[in-house]
């Protein structure tokens, strides 16, 4: 039996197998290779590159370190999850594994827009024509031709935090008309950022740019940033028994404890700000709370 498995190989759970593997304890590490860190091109926010950093470097030199001290990284994913009495039972379809805590860093999907394929979204997000995070990325933006494809509450708030970076500004609807209220079109339009009916379609990297179809014809942007939500992977939190917020992100108490005990959950599963550096605290504080856990049950003694 493990001491701990960690499902999820990004930035957090690569962080808490490199505490964990550090408190010298017997961990598996389920990577299913779909990190959204592994998008991006170049992280400049990340402190300590003060060149940028590529996130599939990033998560290379996190694996290596995570090796060095013992961590045994599984290319494989988990497809279910339980508890049975004070063990846990972890499935990759039809292989069982047992631990004695688990720690969820399975993280969101970013929804795309309709029409793109992967080969078009692969090269536009290479080259920064397509962006999911202006918290990460707004200063990038910097006085650019930027589009925000999204309506609402959710589409307006995007809007405004790039309005930061930007005035040549464009909120597009997905499908058809925007779906405003009088407060989110007051506050558009004091801050200067124009609307376009959708849908959105033909997407093509044009030039330097990235172009697609609207109701009033066909526009190009510098950047594009979709603000369609996502999907927060917190299923397996939900088959082990674990409370889940409407938002379906994973409630967690001050040390990163889920509802089940024994069950940890660090990372964008969480909710909070999805950032590299938040989730590699939260990871911090997880991986300690198993260790610390852990000794109460028996001596970690060498």
């Amino acid at each position: 039996m493990d001491d701990c498995i960690i499902v999820g190989a990004g930035p957090a759970g690569l962080t808490a197998a490199i505490y964990l593997a550090r408190y010298r304890l017997d961990i598996r590490l389920f990577d299913c290779g779909t990190s959204r860190a592994s998008w991006i091109p170049t992280s400049h926010n990340h402190a300590g590159f003060p060149d940028g950093i590529n996130g599939e470097e990033l998560l290379e030199r996190m694996r290596e370190q995570a090796a060095k001290y013992g961590a045994l990284r599984e290319p494989k994913r988990v497809t279910d999850l339980r508890k049975d009495g004070d063990c846990f039972i972890v499935s990759c379809d039809d292989e069982v594994f047992e631990a004695s805590t688990v720690l969820l860093a399975t993280g969101v999907v970013n929804n795309r827009p309709d029409g793109i394929d992967d080969q078009l979204h692969d090269e536009a997000m290479s080259r920064g024509l397509i962006r999911y995070c202006p918290v990460c990325d707004g200063y990038e933006v910097t006085d650019k031709r930027v589009a925000v494809i999204g309506t609402g509450d959710h589409g307006t708030a995007e809007a405004q935090f790039i309005r930061g970076f930007t005035a040549d500004l464009t909120l597009v609807s997905p499908n058809g008309d925007h779906d405003l209220s009088e407060t989110c079109s007051r506050a558009l339009d004091d801050a200067g950022i124009a609307r376009v009916a959708g849908p959105c379609g033909g997407f093509a990297i044009e030039g330097e740019r990235i172009a697609f179809d609207t109701a009033d014809g066909r526009m190009s942007f510098d950047s594009l940033y979709p603000a369609l939500g996502s999907l927060v992977r917190s299923g397996l939190a939900r088959s082990c028994g674990a409370e889940v917020g409407e938002n379906d992100c994973i409630r967690v108490d001050d040390h990163l404890e889920t509802s089940v005990p024994g069950l940890f959950a660090a990372g964008d599963v969480v909710i909070g700000l999805d950032q590299i550096s938040h989730a590699m605290g939260q990871a911090g504080v997880a991986a300690t709370t198993i260790r610390n856990h852990l000794a109460e049950t028996r001596p970690l003694r060498r």
